[in-house]
């Protein structure tokens, strides 16, 4: 070990708890099996196939967060008074606050008027122009996908939305703008 020389390692995990004395425990992750984890994800190595005690396998990772997401989050639920503006779900928990015009184009801002608040599945369905919102707050379904014979999921979470209105925000000054609806709109019919 060199003075004033730090090594990094990761991942490591609280272990242990003294609220008495302020203090935790910390414990480091044995290194080998971090790098062999590393070159595994990394495609250079395999896992031990007489392995006999499997081991939860985690890697730390960074993530980029929008700082204005929560907010943004919290004023498009209160707007859709927490429900999807598609089908009408009301648990918090599957609802997401889904940007009209992304948040890295040109009039993405983080504003009520470009959002609407999706459940999960009708958000993933948005962002993939599986569906699409005219400007005249009209839900229009991909063509390829109304022709096409699965389940119950796809009839009656996609295919039956043909044709719906969003529901929006009571106050006018929340609702979807329409300018920002025609333009994700072109790219729903260039998809389709």
């Amino acid at each position: 070990m060199v003075k004033s020389r730090y090594l990094a390692v990761w991942p490591v995990f609280i272990v242990g708890d003294d609220p008495a004395t302020l203090t935790f425990t910390v414990a480091a992750d044995d290194l080998e099996l971090v790098r062999d984890t590393q070159a595994i994800i990394a495609g250079q190595g395999s896992p031990a196939a007489d392995d006999a005690t499997p081991r939860r396998q985690y890697i730390t990772a960074q993530v980029r967060q929008r700082l204005h997401q929560r907010g943004f989050r919290e004023k498009v639920m209160a707007a859709y008074r927490r429900q999807c503006a598609m089908c009408h779900l009301k648990h918090a928990e599957l609802l997401d606050a889904a940007h009209i015009i992304g948040d890295k184009e040109p009039g993405g801002e983080p504003v009520v008027p470009n959002g609407l608040a999706l459940c999960k599945i009708h958000h993933a369905a948005f962002d993939q122009n599986i569906l699409g919102v005219d400007p005249d707050y009209r839900i229009l379904v991909r063509e390829d996908i109304l022709l096409e014979r699965d389940g119950p999921m796809l009839r009656h979470g996609l295919q039956e939305l043909q044709g719906s209105r969003l529901i929006v925000p009571r106050r006018a000054d929340l609702r979807p703008d329409r300018d920002r609806l025609a333009r994700r709109f072109e790219k729903f019919l260039k998809a389709g």
